[in-house]
């Protein structure tokens, strides 16, 4: 249950059987061992007019499959390239395309056309407006010990968690401790 995998005829045929006995997406989940949202699924996306079928699932989930994803076009590319060399910015052109009928292309598309040119030897990185280096931040920093007004604190293993700090009870006691100690 911990990769992904499609669910196979034979399992969409279980899926069936134990539906019309009666049991719940749960307990389906269970014996056909996979996730209760995919038994969810299965049955919301692959319905028809008479509920669910295996064999009309399938054929539908097959289907599904062979449908590409559309490509952009070399002349879109060629477009985009020649607004990113009269100094548009990617959102400009992606708005700009959205408002006048072209391919509606995201500017996060546009970005990776022009790092993957730049790792070409190309020069379109030149053309942006920011030069510095564009990366989502997300994942862990390294586990460290910062000091905060003189006293350790350990940062957060992961983005967007707080900093864990001392109680202010602790820090009593560990200053009344070294007070002693002197």
């Amino acid at each position: 249950m911990s990769t992904y995998k499609q669910l196979t005829q034979e399992q969409r045929y279980q899926i069936y059987a134990l539906k019309k006995a009666g049991h719940g997406q749960m307990e389906i989940a269970n014996i056909v061992d996979v996730h209760k949202s995919t038994i969810s699924r299965e049955l919301c996306r692959n319905r028809g007019q008479r509920g669910y079928r295996p064999k009309q699932a399938h054929m539908i989930a097959l289907a599904r499959r062979q449908q590409t994803h559309k490509r952009i076009q070399p002349q879109t590319w060629q477009l985009i390239t020649e607004k990113l060399r009269a100094d548009w910015s990617p959102e400009q052109i992606s708005g700009w395309m959205a408002l006048n009928g072209y391919e509606q292309i995201s500017h996060e598309w546009i970005y990776q056309y022009v790092l993957n040119d730049k790792r070409a030897g190309g020069d379109l990185h030149v053309h942006l407006r920011c030069q510095k280096k564009r990366r989502k931040r997300y994942g862990s920093y390294p586990d460290t010990v910062l000091k905060v007004k003189g006293r350790p604190v350990q940062r957060a293993r992961n983005r967007g968690q707080r900093v864990v700090r001392i109680s202010t009870h602790r820090r009593r006691y560990e200053a009344t401790c070294a007070w002693q100690l002197r």
